[in-house]
């Protein structure tokens, strides 16, 4: 009798490995059904992840939307899973234990069967509470091993890893290659060595397909014993996604496994539904390259998951790079230069850091530092000048074991700041907090939900949930969806039809002249083809300036914050600044950026707005 290999459809993970955001609850609930018609499927990702954050971002609750989606594949007895970071719940930093219990109960009571439950580091002390509380509240407790490769991470680890997770009380083993850099035929002996061990543990194998190797580690993992292959499908299988399902069911099909049929007719109208929810808004957030396999992500190993938000990052960072550099004459550097040497510099500096896997938060950290490295040098400044506190945390061991030895430099850097290196379990530093979060939404006059669920929202996200309260988030969403289409349209626009019919003429264009910016406006007489130029001179912004101020300016571009924290004191006019202090935060690449004074004075003004976007080069606070 053939071997049965059952699949998972990764509808979640497919829209965050493209772009930035998921569809609307509307949508959601249009594409349930024929995803069931579909008749393939005993498994379907339906929530957790960054997936309750993204909702909130573009001003829906979350809540109803897990509620509603969830739903119909309960009722037609096709497995709900979601996916959980360990320390840090659903979110980006370290969550109390208390919230992260109630996230398991709201999780069960909204319908979801599955925790795929990963900790970045691989640090059991971390996974241990997901076990318990998962089990707990009656879902089935899926533990992850994060696979990458290196020279720590062995087969063997990663045996021995299982093992230790299944005695904690895991029911099932997750093979996470969210790079898919893990190499097929080791994955099947880490598959081949779990098996014997525990026989009847299953085992579900989820890759990214971006280098290349998905396919054929697929393959390895079902002969070696994996039952449930997670698989995306058109129009966002492969780049920086997953494997397509009419692929991974033809190849294993050849192979002698019994796989599922597939209901083609509810299939093309899934696949329509999806394109239509790409037209709709959702391709205006979703970068062509992430579209395209790469086989240079061989070498650094960044994740899928985190290549949407990646390529926004760099097109930002770029922008803002290119005009520092051609502020100072300096040449400029291509979106495509600069990712190489991203590439290239994760590389370099990932053993450095001790190697933690490339996962979330990791990779975001790890691709943070790599590119603020990238920055600094072109700049002609040092590495390392620019580690956010999220980071330096990971580095010393705050969020649990790194794999690998941490680099005597950065040891050295750490010893210089006063940081003290931490051996303990990570949950101890994070107190439990619920009730004073629920006395804090009491005392707002804000509902705590069904099941405490918008209690667990606002545990789990404050900011975000604070601004899609208030309407702004969903304000600030349709600004620059509004942009993003305006711009679309213009660039459309800006290319027409010349008089002659013979090709296509540009009608406005922005120059620069020796540093001096130009918009120029074409028009084309209706006797030839001859421009016609308007010139307008883009309105620069007036610089005060002082001899006897000394100004501090922001290292980056993002969102300027006071301060992190509610306890925390800004600074303010008066207050006396050394060499050193923390004078503000920028939020960028989804991490709070402290900002160091690099002179020493008396505050006579605070320059930026608490909570405002804020560019590169501008003053944030001036010294006397």
């Amino acid at each position: 009798m053939s071997k049965s290999i059952k699949f998972c459809l990764l509808y979640r993970d497919m829209w965050q490995s493209s772009g930035k955001y998921m569809p609307r609850v509307d949508q959601l609930n249009q594409v349930a059904q024929p995803i069931i018609d579909m008749g393939c499927f005993t498994r379907v990702e339906t929530n957790g992840g960054g997936f309750e954050q993204i909702n909130l971002l573009f001003g829906e609750n979350p809540n109803i939307a897990v509620r509603e989606w969830t739903q119909p594949f309960n009722d037609a007895g096709i497995q709900t899973q979601m996916l959980e970071r360990a320390l840090n719940g659903i979110r980006m930093n370290p969550v109390p234990a208390d919230v992260r219990r109630l996230m398991f109960r709201v999780k069960k009571a909204q319908g979801t069967d599955i925790s795929r439950s990963f900790d970045g580091l691989n640090d059991i002390r971390n996974l241990e509470n997901s076990i318990k509380f998962a089990n707990e509240e009656g879902m089935v407790s899926q533990a992850a091993l994060c696979v990458t490769d290196s020279e720590v991470h062995t087969v063997e680890y990663y045996i021995n890893l299982a093992d230790q997770l299944i005695n904690l009380g895991a029911q099932e083993i997750c093979i996470k290659d969210m790079a898919g850099i893990g190499r097929p035929v080791s994955l099947g002996k880490i598959v081949s060595g779990i098996k014997a061990a525990h026989p009847d543990t299953l085992i579900q194998y989820h890759g990214h397909s971006g280098p290349g190797f998905s396919v054929a580690s697929i393959l390895e993992v079902a002969r070696a014993g994996a039952e449930i292959i997670d698989v995306a499908m058109e129009p966002l299988s492969w780049g920086t996604g997953h494997a397509d399902l009419l692929t991974v069911h033809a190849m294993l099909k050849d192979a002698g496994f019994d796989v599922p049929d597939i209901n083609m007719s509810a299939y093309m109208k899934v696949r329509s539904l999806t394109q239509n929810f790409i037209d709709d808004f959702l391709g205006y957030y979703i970068n062509p390259k992430n579209r395209h396999m790469n086989s240079l992500l061989i070498g650094p190993g960044l994740p899928g998951g985190m290549m949407g938000s990646l390529m926004a990052d760099l097109e930002n960072n770029l922008k803002s790079l290119n005009k520092w550099l051609t502020k100072r004459n300096k040449p400029t550097i291509s979106q495509d230069e600069i990712l190489i040497k991203l590439f290239e510099e994760v590389e370099y500096i990932w053993p450095k850091m001790g190697y933690p896997p490339l996962v979330t938060p990791y990779s975001q950290y790890v691709k943070n530092v790599a590119l603020m490295n990238v920055m600094q040098v072109l700049k002609g400044k040092e590495r390392w000048s620019m580690i956010d506190d999220n980071t330096w945390d990971l580095l010393i061991g705050r969020s649990g074991k790194l794999p690998g030895t941490l680099d005597d430099e950065l040891v050295q850097m750490a010893n210089s700041m006063g940081k003290e290196f931490y051996t303990g379990v990570p949950q101890d530093l994070y107190p439990d907090a619920l009730e004073d979060i629920k006395a804090d939404m009491l005392a707002q006059g804000w509902e705590l939900g069904q099941d405490n669920e918008e209690l667990m929202e606002y545990a789990m996200h404050p900011d975000q949930y604070k601004a899609y309260k208030s309407g702004k988030a969903k304000e600030s969403f349709e600004a620059d969806l509004a942009a993003r289409k305006e711009k679309t349209n213009s660039s459309m626009a800006s290319v027409v039809k010349s008089p002659s019919g013979d090709f296509a003429q540009p009608t406005s264009m922005n120059i620069d002249v020796n540093g001096e910016k130009f918009q120029v406006h074409i028009s084309y007489d209706e006797s030839t083809t001859k421009p016609l130029g308007k010139v307008e001179k883009e309105p620069q912004k007036e610089m005060s300036t002082n001899g006897r101020l000394l100004e501090i300016s922001a290292p980056i571009e993002g969102n300027f914050m006071l301060t992190k924290t509610a306890g925390e004191q800004g600074v303010k006019v008066g207050d006396q600044v050394k060499v050193g202090d923390v004078v503000g935060y920028i939020e960028a690449m989804k991490v709070y950026n402290a900002i160091a004074a690099d002179k020493a004075g008396t505050v006579v003004e605070v320059c930026a707005t608490d909570g405002s976007s804020i560019e590169e080069d501008e003053i944030i606070i001036k010294l006397q």
